[in-house]
């Protein structure tokens, strides 16, 4: 896992003014165990339970969290690369969830993230996915494309983050205009150049 991608999760969290902890900071055989531990101290209770695929707007139903990163950026959490790959759970073992019990104290059990490229698109593989995730402890998984689409709308492009080049990035980006709806003008083409133009006779 890239610092990269942790430094998305945790900018995440602290965005939406949650407390978070690193679990470790070397690596070592503990790089498949927990990563961030998550507090949330303006945590509202709801009688709705919290979707499987997290958004933004459901952190603040989140109390408490252990948050495993997956940042396989050019993967797909499909069902046979889950079956395939059983160091993916190892977060929500025993051993681990213990430790992360006596750094939490006492309070409702935390939830079991994990921070995910995205699942399958089609919805038998994405349901089937689910199902695993579910059976091997998983509470809830949290997209990168809904952390970076989070962090990106929060950004203002009149502050400067000195203390975050993840955030200073995406405000430079945001600034030059790179971050506009049409793909296309990322890399300065006008669209109507990409037009067909019929062939000279």
């Amino acid at each position: 896992m890239s610092a990269v991608s942790e430094n998305i999760v945790r900018e995440f969290f602290e965005q939406q003014g949650c407390f978070v902890r690193q679990q470790r900071k070397f690596v070592g055989k503990e790089d498949d165990e927990i990563d961030f531990l998550v507090i949330n101290p303006r945590f509202q209770a709801s009688p709705e339970p919290l979707p499987f695929e997290l958004d933004t707007t459901d952190v603040e139903r989140l109390d408490r969290a252990v948050v495993s990163v997956r940042g396989w950026h050019t993967e797909t959490f499909t069902p046979g690369l889950l079956a395939a790959t059983p160091e993916l759970f190892r977060f929500v073992e025993a051993d681990a969830l213990r430790q992360a019990g006596q750094l939490f104290g006492e309070g409702n059990a935390p939830l079991r993230i994990m921070a995910v490229p995205g699942l399958p698109p089609d919805r038998d593989s994405r349901e089937q996915s689910t199902a695993l995730l579910r059976s091997r402890g998983i509470d809830a998984v949290l997209p990168f494309r809904v952390m970076l689409g989070a962090l990106l709308n929060g950004v203002e492009t009149n502050r400067n983050y000195q203390k975050s080049d993840l955030l200073q990035i995406l405000r430079l980006l945001k600034l030059y205009g790179f971050t506009r709806d049409a793909q296309l003008e990322l890399f300065g083409m006008d669209r109507r150049r990409l037009a067909v133009r019929p062939r000279k006779k």
